[in-house]
């Protein structure tokens, strides 16, 4: 679990500047079970951040995520595993579209919310496991479903594919995913991980993309820096690439459940 915290002020500064506040918090949790030739591999990703600034009419995210990520498998071969995965992903708060009103005073409309979207993916595959800290699951076989408001929804399928009036919209698709966690030099440790997605019953060429990187540099026991960059491609949410950066510094608490 780490909590990140970030300020800036600034006084008759004459390269301007705009006095801000922001905190997030975060937590990456895995729970992995492996008995003979089962293996169970969970994570739970959840994050939350805010900033504030001075001049702007209302409080803005930084940082809005909710995912579980579920892999079971049995011993096929050498490294392999025949495996069934769960994805499941959403947001905790209501998110915004931000404008100016005709006088410039900034004004705000409702665009997301808690399970608006929510994506859930599943399905049967193979697994190549060489640690906790080097795997890839493939399965061509996997359903998706994206939940919604179906009072948010908008013509042409705009609002994350899913038709006007209709709360869920279903795939299938081809999955690929994977982990890998690597030590940089001592007390730097950087997490990649990888999501990737096909729909085989509407434009298969359109490859969903999901990229994390969490680089930890960590100072002692309770007190770390980190840097987290995502970037997601999904045409179905928005016509290019999302990105979302996060750096600071905070107090950083690890523990182990066996």
């Amino acid at each position: 679990m780490s909590l990140l915290f970030n300020q800036s002020a600034f006084s008759d500064w004459v390269a301007g500047g705009e006095n801000n506040i922001a905190a997030n918090v975060g937590l990456n949790y895995d729970f992995n079970y492996a008995k003979g030739n089962l293996n169970w591999d969970n994570k739970l990703l959840a994050s939350y951040g805010l900033t504030k600034s001075k001049n702007n009419e209302f409080e803005k995210k930084t940082d809005d995520r909710f995912e579980f990520n579920s892999t079971v498998g049995i011993k096929a071969s050498g490294y392999w595993f025949y495996s069934g995965f769960l994805n499941f992903k959403t947001q905790f708060t209501k998110g915004y579209v931000y404008e100016k009103d005709l006088n410039g005073k900034e004004i705000r409309t409702e665009y997301t919310n808690f399970m608006s979207p929510a994506n859930l993916s599943f399905g049967p595959g193979m697994l190549w496991k060489k640690s906790d800290d080097l795997k890839f699951n493939l399965a061509p076989a996997t359903a998706k479903i994206v939940f919604v408001d179906k009072n948010s929804t908008l013509p042409n399928d705009a609002y994350f594919g899913v038709e006007q009036g209709k709360s869920a919209r279903f795939e299938l698709g081809f999955n690929a995913s994977g982990y890998s966690k690597i030590t940089l030099m001592q007390n730097v440790t950087m997490e990649n991980s990888v999501n990737l997605y096909a729909n085989y019953l509407e434009d298969p060429q359109n490859i969903d993309v999901d990229y994390t990187m969490n680089l930890v540099m960590t100072v002692n026991k309770y007190l770390s820096a980190n840097l987290s960059f995502q970037t997601i491609y999904d045409d179905n949410a928005f016509k290019g690439f999302q990105v979302r950066q996060v750096f600071g510094a905070g107090i950083n608490y690890s523990f182990i459940t066996n």
